[in-house]
């Protein structure tokens, strides 16, 4: 990077980092394609740490489906997915990024661009030479990416975690992760043909861990009332978090928001000004094929949302140079607990963002977020007295969501949100 980008960079605001170094990602696999180095297509939070100490460019395709959905492309490449026979039941970010594999497959086959992806908001990242995944979030990405391997003809590194039906995460399953871990760096050794590289490795895992401080230091502004921090903010910022965390691209851009924040505390600029009626918590992936919509329907009735357990999910706290330390932070997303661990996270959330009620993202495409929502609902409602409903959706299949359903549903929270400050005195 010339001396003068890092100027223009340094005097970026985050937003500008954002918009700036998120595309760059998928530039970067491009310019590593051109050179003849690998490209990894990888699950969202398998370790990216171990790709990136060998050189390996990385692309996430659930990140690219999102901003796909967001730009409002997802409908042409699901029907290119389904055409190919596969159901709408399946995860709409795998069925975007299917479609998308598909087009590509047709491009470098036949040397013409088919006119769905030519016409594609699409961001265009190559096809990978590895795919890499985890199960700590879902089991769907296990066959996701067995049928990318089989239909792009690359290997496939896949880092099995077990599920944690106690917690705190045991030392056995640690001992087990961290066998998983030696595995893909042996598997990564035999398709670079070098030695994996220790020493960048242990450079990368600090870097993550930069990164990660970072991130986890913007989620402590929600605790201000008023809060200088709109919680939708967190949802686009988080593609840094996915696609970047291994890099300084992300430590970068968020410890700009953090200093940006801190003026907005120091000045009293809140998100809303004076208009922050409620707070809310988020519960599940961001509805990105309505995004706007969704958060200016909240908006719109001054109900701020501070909390969601969804963005936390990239609190990837580890120890640099210590196995069982990673191994024990990619194992403890909050969806890959039992259900008592995972309540006690939803209503930490709940706490911390000094919420007034909850909604829940009821998504037809990620079966593991939603399954538990009514039983998590009830135990917030009882334990913290804090009202809660459920939307139906889907991240990026728009013949799932509903924007007339949601409004009704956010109306009724408002309304029951207000009845209960009101017999409380105005107390929360």
């Amino acid at each position: 990077m010339s001396e003068e980008k890092m100027l223009d960079i340094e005097s970026m605001s985050s937003k500008d980092a954002l918009g700036y170094f998120l595309p760059k990602v998928d530039e970067d696999a491009r310019q590593a394609k051109k050179e003849g180095r690998l490209v990894c297509w990888s699950a969202s939070i398998a370790p990216p740490e171990f790709c990136t100490a060998m050189d390996i460019a990385m692309v996430y395709p659930e990140t690219h489906a999102a901003g796909i959905g967001a730009r409002h492309g997802s409908p042409a490449l699901l029907e290119v997915a389904e055409n190919k026979g596969y159901d709408q039941d399946i995860c709409s970010y795998c069925r975007v990024n299917m479609g998308y594999m598909e087009l590509m497959k047709q491009q470098a086959m036949t040397g013409i661009t088919p006119k769905t992806l030519e016409e594609s908001p699409a961001s265009r990242v190559p096809l990978p030479d590895v795919v890499l995944t985890c199960n700590n979030i879902c089991n769907t990405l296990l066959k996701w990416y067995e049928n990318l391997a089989k239909e792009l003809h690359v290997p496939l590194i896949n880092i099995d975690v077990p599920f944690n039906h106690e917690y705190p995460v045991s030392k056995h399953a640690k001992r087990y992760i961290v066998g998983e871990f030696k595995e893909a760096i042996r598997q990564l050794e035999e398709l670079t043909g070098r030695p994996f590289n220790y020493d960048k490795f242990f450079e990368v895992q600090k870097q993550t861990q930069r990164s990660i401080a970072a991130w986890n230091k913007i989620a402590t502004f929600f605790r201000y009332k008023p809060s200088p921090l709109n919680g939708f903010d967190l949802f686009n910022f988080m593609g840094l978090a996915v696609a970047a965390r291994s890099l300084n691209y992300s430590e970068i851009t968020f410890n700009k928001l953090v200093k940006e924040l801190e003026e907005k505390v120091s000045n009293q600029k809140w998100a809303f000004g004076e208009n922050e009626k409620s707070r809310v918590t988020w519960e599940g992936i961001a509805v990105w094929i309505g995004l706007g919509h969704t958060f200016k329907e909240l908006k719109g009735r001054g109900s701020l949302m501070t909390g969601s357990a969804y963005p936390g999910m990239w609190d990837v706290s580890y120890e640099p140079g210590n196995l069982e330390s990673m191994a024990d932070a990619y194992s403890r997303t909050y969806i890959n607990c039992c259900l008592e661990q995972r309540g006690a996270v939803l209503e930490q959330v709940c706490r911390d963002g000094k919420c007034d009620g909850l909604i829940m993202h009821q998504n037809r495409s990620c079966k593991n977020m939603t399954l538990l929502n009514n039983e998590g609902g009830q135990r917030v409602q009882k334990n913290l007295g804090i009202p809660y409903v459920i939307f139906d959706g889907d991240q990026c299949d728009p013949r799932n969501f509903s924007e007339a359903q949601f409004d009704t549903r956010v109306e009724a929270l408002c309304e029951t949100m207000e009845e209960q400050k009101t017999s409380e005195g105005g107390k929360r």
